[in-house]
């Protein structure tokens, strides 16, 4: 697909589920007793491997798009898989899944795709190794493929000298078949969604501060999870309503937990109009609605403590960068080298072949903001968040933004590109109408309306949504297509 500037972007938007809530839900739903219900499930090719992982170790899991129902056999169900578990690209699985397999009586192993194989878990080796778990790199390299199991478990206190959700987490579940208390501090809280996910299936589990706690041998109980959108996935079209001309954007139901939402906090240091709206708690999780519109942003530094509440939206932030007046900093982020791909050089080689003014160091990156972009051919080195972040800047370069790659984004947003399809051709009534956005149109005159729309309905100038930058005096009516708002002015004829 290519992708071509945008005159401007208006409308409303639902992004998949939340893919760190959906791959736990899974999870800790197969280890619990009864029934678990996930809805807003991310029906996407890593969430999908969890679901694999757990069905080959007898778990009876229903699925049908994003609505997920697990049968859960307890804490000791788990039998023992016929074959390798494969966990495909999924970190999360990886990792995560470890710490449960380093408590049971069998032994299993597990292994994934070539970009798994290159990921590092030795990480995760060390604390399970410490725990007096039987872990091992079948090729003694630090990672996958993985022997785990077999060994009884006893509690640790661990210091992660990462700040990493998977790390802590894999402890944290490999704790729950531990004898007494496991925890775990990082040198910086990272996202918490186990601790506020496992709390509510009945775990005997805290933080504070740094540290997170859990008593091993507890008792979970299904649950019913409603899964928010995920805010990576908002991410794209945050930068997108920032950074675009004409641009009015509301993103709906997206989880805003802040060990996850640095992006907003990023947007907001830059001068972009960011708030959220309709601010609620669903399934323990902090959710709103995000509204943004174009702005005049400027550069800034991007370090520290936050990096673990935004690091797979940096790509994206690169991109907004490349927007901004003036210079931003990016440091304190070399877990990026880690992630996918390498996502420094990846991210500076691509902004670079659009013009941008970019140079990569040991642990980010620096921008100079503000040149024009212009189009180019994207290597994606199959990573999700390469594509879908250039995607967006292919929004506002000049002349054609092609990809090497566009199936990777079955990773997390596997219908992200039609997505973008659809609203750009959002002018051709076929694409216009199967569209998942809600865009608002302007024509100049109810007759011309009429005569390419047919089947609408009068619904008249009150209660004009305030968002959209319309004067009410302008406007001659709104008219409703199905969902759809179609703003008509009077005619200059």
């Amino acid at each position: 697909m290519a992708i071509t500037k945008v005159k401007s972007l208006k409308g409303e938007i639902s992004v998949p589920g939340d893919k760190s809530i959906s791959h736990r839900g899974v999870m800790f739903g197969a280890i619990s007793k009864g029934t678990t219900e996930l809805t807003g499930f991310l029906d996407g090719a890593d969430c999908r491997s969890t679901i694999s992982c757990f069905k080959a170790m007898g778990i009876d899991i229903n699925q049908n798009g994003d609505h997920v129902v697990i049968h859960g056999n307890g804490l000791h169900g788990l039998k023992a898989p016929s074959s390798m578990l494969d966990v495909g690209n999924s970190g999360t699985t990886t990792r995560l899944i470890s710490g449960i397999l380093a408590g049971q009586p069998f032994i299993s192993s597990l292994n994934g795709d070539e970009s798994i194989q290159r990921r590092p878990m030795g990480r995760i080796i060390t604390p399970l190794s410490e725990m007096g778990a039987y872990i091992k790199s079948l090729k003694d390299n630090g990672c996958t493929p993985l022997e785990i199991g077999g060994q009884s478990l006893h509690s640790i206190h661990y210091n992660s000298p990462v700040a990493s959700a998977q790390v802590k987490s894999c402890v944290l579940l490999a704790g729950l078949y531990a004898d007494g208390i496991t925890s775990v501090t990082e040198p910086v809280i990272s996202r918490n969604h186990t601790e506020l996910m496992l709390s509510g299936f009945g775990a005997n589990i805290k933080s504070e501060g740094l540290t997170a706690t859990i008593v091993g041998n507890p008792t979970l109980n299904g649950q019913k999870i409603a899964v928010p959108g995920d805010i990576s996935s908002a991410a794209y079209f945050i930068v997108a309503g920032l950074i675009c001309e004409n641009s009015d954007l509301l993103i709906k139901n997206v989880n805003t937990n802040p060990t996850r939402a640095g992006i907003i906090k990023v947007a907001q240091a830059m001068g972009g109009n960011i708030e959220l709206l309709n601010e609620r708690i669903v399934s323990g999780e902090p959710v709103a609605d995000i509204h943004v519109s174009t702005s005049n942003l400027h550069g800034c530094e991007v370090k520290g403590d936050i990096i673990p509440a935004l690091i797979d939206e940096i790509p994206v932030i690169a991109v907004m960068a490349a927007c901004a007046e003036g210079q931003t900093i990016i440091k304190d982020a070399a877990e990026l080298k880690v992630k996918e791909s390498n996502r420094i050089a990846t991210v500076t080689e691509n902004l670079a072949n659009m013009g941008c003014d970019i140079i990569s160091t040991d642990d980010g990156m620096i921008i100079n903001g503000g040149k024009p972009l212009h189009g180019t051919n994207i290597k994606t080195y199959l990573d999700h968040r390469i594509a879908m972040s250039f995607a967006i800047a292919g929004l506002v370069a000049d002349g054609e933004t092609t990809f090497d790659n566009e199936a990777c984004c079955q990773i997390s947003y596997p219908d992200f590109f039609e997505t973008i399809k659809n609203y750009t051709n959002k002018n051709k009534r076929k694409n216009l109408l199967s569209s998942k956005f809600l865009p608002l149109l302007y024509y100049s005159n109810t007759r011309f309306l009429k005569s390419v729309y047919p089947p609408i309905s009068f619904v008249g100038k009150e209660n004009i949504p305030k968002r959209y930058p319309t004067k009410t005096s302008k406007v001659n009516s709104i008219f409703r297509i199905s969902s759809i708002e179609i703003n008509t002015f009077p005619s200059q004829e």
